[in-house]
């Protein structure tokens, strides 16, 4: 594929291979486009559901920043030790060729638990609103594969059947291969709606269910897909199939540790799902890691008409005096001119919720 330029800036265009751009000299492939703007949309989802689930919002730009880098180690690292191609030696070697999702997710996830732990925030409930998005990311980052076309399946020689997105033809083969990546995307766009909406409007305890059901969703699609990609894609050592091996380990440990959730509830609260000795909900209590911040009212947040309006920014003042419109925002009463005072927040429904944040 030739480069395709710019007539008024030739600094940009589309790489000779067709596999990403250029800017300004510098390559930028369509793999880490894709990437990053997985994580971008996943982390304003994560933002949607920490307000729709009673938690500062701005807890996501926190774990972004140390979540994301914390990843990528993650994924170097895993696919060095797992891949005999590379080996730990391999790990400073730029630019990185060998990303593991597996060993990302788990860099990132132990991150998020450090970061939570450190400010004082329920990992589970956190986890809730992040996890399940990590699912989208990793959807929207699977069309990177296509571009450098990785990640394929077996042969197809049956001519009816050498169609995208059914196969994907491979250049440097000159063959027709089944289209896993795409599969994969497929599958796991649809198990992020669905958790998605799930947490969304789910509220009853215990949290971490939607953390566990993403384990146990992505673990059981790469335990199920990884033995038919292609040998080139398959990250085998010492005879092993690391990457299946994981996956399996990841589904069974989400399915027991959702039992495991279920049963403390019980023993808690004395039902499996929600509470029959106090309030049901396991999002009650407003959560912040700053001390500062204070809930406000919001159509998103599931507990929002038990605060009170966001305050107002401050107008700038006229010179000699306030404005006209600030004059007139600010009402008094009959007797003193003073201000009014402000009506008290509706109380919440639920009488207790000492107990809310599982340890």
């Amino acid at each position: 594929m030739q480069s395709l330029l710019l007539d008024k800036n030739p600094l940009f265009g589309l790489n000779p291979d067709g596999k990403g751009i250029y800017f300004f000299s510098l390559p930028i492939q369509f793999y880490a486009i894709f990437i990053v703007t997985g994580m971008i949309l996943a982390a304003v989802f994560s933002g949607l559901l920490m307000k729709r689930r009673n938690m500062d919002s701005g807890f996501i730009y926190l774990l972004f920043v140390v979540c994301i880098p914390s990843a990528i180690i993650g994924a170097r690292l895993f696919s060095c030790l797992t891949d005999p191609n590379l080996g730990i030696k391999a790990f400073f070697q730029f630019p990185w060729a060998g990303l593991s999702i597996t060993g990302g997710v788990i860099g990132g996830v132990l991150a998020g638990f450090i970061v939570c732990m450190c400010c004082k925030v329920n990992f589970l409930r956190a986890a809730d609103c992040v996890v399940v998005n990590i699912l989208f990311a990793q959807a929207l980052g699977r069309w990177g594969n296509y571009f450098n076309q990785e990640v394929y399946g077996g042969l197809i020689t049956d001519p009816s059947k050498q169609w995208f997105p059914l196969a994907v033809f491979i250049e440097d083969r000159g063959e027709w291969h089944q289209a896993f990546f795409f599969y994969e995307m497929v599958v796991n766009l649809i198990g992020w709606a669905i958790l998605f909406t799930f947490t969304w409007f789910r509220k009853s305890k215990p949290n971490g269910i939607s953390t566990c059901l993403y384990f146990a969703w992505y673990g059981t699609v790469r335990a199920l897909m990884e033995p038919f990609r292609d040998e080139e894609f398959i990250l085998r050592k010492f005879g092993i199939m690391w990457s299946e091996l994981f996956a399996i380990i990841m589904a069974g440990a989400a399915i027991i540790a959702i039992l495991v959730l279920l049963l403390i509830n019980y023993k808690r609260e004395g039902a499996f799902i929600g509470s029959r000795k106090g309030e049901p909900c396991g999002i009650t209590k407003y959560l912040s890691y700053s001390k500062k911040a204070e809930p406000y009212y919001s159509k998103i947040n599931m507990f929002g008409a038990n605060y009170p309006p966001r305050p107002k920014k401050p107008k700038k003042k006229k010179k000699g005096g306030m404005s006209e419109g600030e004059a007139q925002e600010s009402p008094v009463d009959d007797a003193g001119g003073g201000e009014m005072e402000r009506p008290r927040p509706a109380s919440l429904d639920v009488k207790n919720h000492k107990n809310e944040d599982e340890k």
